[in-house]
């Protein structure tokens, strides 16, 4: 691709007459729609194994698919941003999002639903990137910490309610009704963005190399899988290790298309500008500390506090309502003040609640984790949206499609990451407890439940190492300017 050439036609869209609110009112929609399905559907895993006769390995395919279709997809965007406009991404995301989501709902068997969750993850990973990249088109780098804000609070407020109403919906209806009440929701969200959505980018058109695509797909592609997969089956399975390898092969090779090629599907360009690189290493620590409590912090709620699913969802809730609450204060604080006055304060919550979960036993109170989990929420509502919005604002305008992928894509890898390292860390402190009791052959309940406890434990004393290197990152974070506005002020 031809970065000044792209920068040519892209400055002369005129945006300076179009109405913000409600194309950002559009996509908070709409990402709130699909960010609250992917939280809801874990919660009914034990109901969908009785109704569909299914094991836990099959049924944990309908969380691997959905994450590795997203990993497959979204390095994709850069390039398909490029060919179709705001408009005909959005709606096609949505259209895609409502029809997978009417055919889990009326799934007759686990294949359907897992095809419906397949056509589910297709509308996630097209929308989340092109959500981004918009933002950055209509708004000025000085007004978007605020913008950006308003799209964190709809990606935790979305988590925050999953479970506790999926916990409802189960308890009262069935598990259908996760997927019918979404169904409304998901049409409003296609009839508002027909009628308000507008383009904000300029079509290039650039080549399609198919070669990349296919590349893209076996790199990111098997390093999802694999580490989705390791969680579950262990390291020592043989398709875990062969799709790891193949997934390092194509990732390597794609690196190399991407260098040599004239037009590539994701401009590795990005990387040369330093805040960029820097807040995306970032990134990657934040979502493995951040996965350390979304995936331990219910199991121990629910394992060892013997809470319901529904009692674990309201015990979950407050942090995560804290937490959206903050993001568009956060965003205000950031357009006034800058990245740094937030991140170090917010990396420093995060590393002291952190520390605080090592010490988990099973004698903690609910309120006692409930308070924890609101200062790890409180950090991280200071640290994600400010350091990604301060990244992003240092890249010129022909780089943002490539920026926002870039971002989304290892997102998605840290999370197979931090799913696999985290469960694999608890299983193996759990075992190693057990091999210590006084009959590690028929262990007592009270055995059991405080190994899951040592488990738990090994895993946040890792997830307190990986919050330090966070912090350290943290310290190198300072406000940047795009090429563009630096061009203004020399001007």
């Amino acid at each position: 691709m031809n970065p000044a050439g792209a920068e040519s036609t892209a400055s002369n869209l005129d945006l300076s007459g179009i109405k913000r609110g409600p194309i950002v009112a559009a996509l908070v929609i709409g990402a709130f729609v699909a960010i609250l399905n992917e939280t809801l559907l874990n919660i009914a895993f034990p109901d969908l194994m009785i109704e569909f006769a299914v094991s836990p390995a099959t049924i944990q395919w309908l969380s691997t698919a959905y994450m590795l279709v997203i990993g497959i997809l979204v390095p994709v965007t850069a390039l398909l941003q490029l060919w179709f406009t705001t408009r005909q991404m959005f709606l096609s995301a949505m259209i895609l999002f409502l029809v997978g989501t009417v055919i889990c709902g009326i799934a007759p068997s686990f294949e359907m639903l897992l095809i419906g969750r397949i056509i589910q993850a297709l509308g996630t990973g097209l929308m989340l990137p092109v959500m981004m990249n918009t933002i950055l088109a209509i708004y000025p780098p000085e007004q978007r910490g605020g913008a950006m804000g308003m799209i964190g609070l709809v990606i935790m407020f979305g988590p925050a309610i999953g479970p506790t109403l999926a916990g409802l919906l189960i308890e009262q209806l069935d598990w259908r009704w996760l997927f019918y009440s979404v169904i409304p929701l998901a049409a409003f969200s296609i009839i508002f963005a027909f009628a308000y959505l507008k383009n904000v980018s300029e079509l290039t058109r650039p080549k399609v190399d198919i070669l990349s695509i296919l590349l893209s797909t076996i790199g990111f592609g098997g390093l999802v899988y694999s580490f989705s997969k390791s969680g579950e089956v262990g390291w020592h399975e043989q398709e875990v290790y062969l799709a790891l390898i193949a997934g390092i092969i194509g990732l390597l090779l794609f690196v190399w298309r991407q260098l040599v090629v004239k037009e590539p599907i994701l401009d590795l360009r990005a990387f040369k500008f330093p805040m960029f690189s820097l807040v995306t290493i970032l990134m990657l620590v934040m979502m493995m500390t951040l996965f350390s409590t979304m995936i331990i912090m219910p199991l121990y709620l629910q394992n060892v506090l013997l809470m319901s699913a529904f009692a674990a969802g309201l015990t979950m809730m407050p942090g995560g309502i804290v937490n959206g609450i903050m993001a568009p204060v956060s965003g205000k604080l950031f357009d006034k003040f800058g990245p740094r006055v937030l991140v170090i304060p917010g990396l420093i919550l995060i590393v002291l609640s952190v520390w605080l979960f090592t010490g988990i036993t099973s004698e903690w109170s609910r309120g006692h984790v409930i308070a924890v989990n609101i200062i790890m929420m409180v950090g991280i509502s200071l640290v994600m949206m400010p350091a990604q919005t301060t990244a992003l604002n240092q890249l010129p305008r022909s780089l943002y499609p490539h920026g926002t992928a870039i971002m989304n894509t290892l997102q998605q890898v840290a999370g197979a990451i931090g799913t696999a390292l985290f469960i694999s860390v608890m299983t193996s402190g759990t075992k190693e407890y057990l091999g210590g009791v006084d009959n590690p052959a028929a262990p007592t309940p009270q055995d059991i439940v405080q190994a899951t406890v040592a488990g738990m434990d090994d895993a946040f004393t890792l997830a307190f190492i990986i919050s330090i290197a966070a912090l350290v990152i943290g310290f190198f974070i300072k406000p940047t300017k795009a090429p563009e506005e630096q061009a203004k002020q020399a001007a």
